[in-house]
């Protein structure tokens, strides 16, 4: 997947999510399930996901090198990166504490909706500045997945909100 199709799929994605959240009721935003994370939690999820990558994608490339290194290998295919994702999921994975929302009630909905639409917006903008190759040169920590490439984080963040908008679809069933 190329650079532009990296953009309009993360902007579907999120605004997917966005309009989904959008729609609940007060009661639909704040409910989960017993050990389950609420809509307005897995919000506060992806903004806590994205918000590293954002600050990371506008660091000087140099930097980005010096920090994380250099891609040993070429790029995974979106649904490669899916696959492996699930596999760690299946196999326990989880989101650590920094990554993990707090209760989240309904009256921080649209404060919540406006920061993740930013953290898109500017990763969306931060890629402008990445070629192809730099998309595959170089690499960034996941806490699940480890060192993968850039695209591969990008195909992960799209990945991700489709994900959570899936699991809190699935939780409002119990409703």
């Amino acid at each position: 997947m190329e650079k532009d199709q990296i953009k309009n799929r993360l902007s579907t994605a999120y605004s997917n999510f966005i309009n989904s959240c959008n729609s609940l009721t007060k009661d639909e935003f704040e409910y989960a399930p017993e050990g389950k994370w609420s809509a307005g939690q897995q919000m506060e999820h992806l903004i806590k996901s994205t918000s590293p990558l954002n600050q990371a994608m506008g660091l000087p490339k140099f930097l980005v090198k010096f920090k994380f290194g250099k891609a040993n290998r070429s790029s995974k295919t979106f649904d490669q990166l899916v696959e492996r994702y699930k596999e760690k999921l299946s196999l326990g994975g989880v989101a650590s504490a920094a990554f993990s929302p707090q209760k989240v009630d309904f009256n921080k909905k649209e404060k919540l909706i406006n920061q993740l639409q930013s953290n898109i917006e500017s990763i969306n903008q931060k890629l402008d500045k990445w070629t192809e190759a730099q998309l595959d040169e170089f690499i960034l920590p996941h806490p699940l997945l480890g060192k993968i490439t850039v695209r591969e984080m990008m195909y992960f963040t799209i990945h991700h909100a489709d994900h959570h908008r899936n699991l809190i679809k699935i939780y409002l069933k119990g409703v």
